[in-house]
């Protein structure tokens, strides 16, 4: 008699990781007699800062996992816009508890990295995403140092009119 092999398949320890982490942060728990799921991001973001810096902490754990294994300029800002997404409009107290029950971004992320590594596309080293990254936010400061000195001039230049 033969015996039947089965071929297993190997888990990507970082993948398996991050998709329990993002479980843990955002469809661990479900509302009973309902098909919602939550997690501790919308938990611990009920309470001021706590729930800001839990966020904080398992988005750089998704990019530092993502870097390590090399993704490219564009994967990153998809994730980026994800977590700045979540925390602007996180940070709107009541609304922001509401919409880290629904958005849930780790989860979203995840699903992109997951996507990403499968496509099989070459990917960049993580030095070059880095170097990129590090120009654009160059470039967002400047940008975002230039239209405060605008604002603040307006704003001056109103004021000095006043009187």
């Amino acid at each position: 008699m033969q015996e039947q092999t089965t071929q297993t398949i190997p888990v990507d320890a970082d993948m398996a990781r991050l998709d329990a982490l993002a479980k843990l942060m955002d469809s661990q728990f479900r509302i009973p007699g309902t098909q919602m799921r939550f997690g501790l991001d919308g938990l611990l973001g009920l309470i001021p800062y706590v729930g800001d810096l839990t966020g904080f902490v398992v988005s750089m754990i998704l990019m530092a996992t993502m870097v390590r294994r090399g993704a490219g300029v564009g994967i990153m800002l998809r994730m980026m816009s994800n977590f700045v997404l979540d925390a602007l409009i996180g940070s709107i107290p009541l609304l922001g508890d509401l919409f880290d029950f629904g958005y849930k971004a780790n989860r979203r992320n995840v699903q992109l990295l997951k996507a990403y590594y499968a496509s099989g596309k070459k990917r960049p080293s993580a030095a070059w995403s880095m170097v990129m990254l590090a120009f654009m936010f160059v470039g967002f400061m400047m940008l975002l140092i230039w239209a405060t000195w605008k604002l603040a001039a307006l704003i001056a230049a109103w004021i000095f009119n006043m009187f």
